[in-house]
């Protein structure tokens, strides 16, 4: 398999929201990609990591956030599911201070919250979203 040399990477800049009930970390079902991951999305030029999750989350979501309600937790960086090979996702990932009762919208089909054991049994798996997942089952957050 060939492989991107490190100048011909494209990055792109993410958010990505971090909800967790039961001990299960809600993710989002993309009718685009047919895939599960953290709601959330693409920065655009002018936004803060902080203004475009509260964006993503009002579209995507049906919930409207401030700033006050987010808090960084991490960031990461994983090939992008379903963008061309070498595209890497670098992304802001933000746990949310309060409690929401979101609702799929735009191109969201379905929440649901997943343990890593759960996301691993999923046909398609992002690799941000493993990332994450395996990341807050080491620190005892998940099941």
């Amino acid at each position: 398999m060939f492989a991107f040399p490190e100048f011909c990477r494209m990055q792109l800049a993410t958010v990505g929201l971090l909800v967790i009930r039961d001990r299960k970390l809600l993710l989002a079902w993309s009718r685009n990609k047919e895939c599960f991951y953290l709601p959330g999305g693409k920065m655009d030029p002018d936004e803060t990591a902080v203004e475009a999750l509260c964006r993503e989350i009002a579209e995507e979501l049906n919930t409207l956030l401030e700033p006050a309600d987010l808090g960084f937790y991490t960031h990461i960086s994983a090939p992008a599911y379903g963008e061309l090979p070498g595209v890497i996702m670098e992304q802001d990932c933000y746990f949310l201070k309060k409690d929401i009762n979101p609702s799929p919208a735009a191109e969201i089909g379905e929440l649901r919250f997943f343990s890593l054991a759960d996301y691993l049994a999923e046909k398609n798996q992002a690799p941000g979203a493993v990332m994450i997942l395996q990341q807050l089952t080491n620190e005892g957050l998940l099941q």
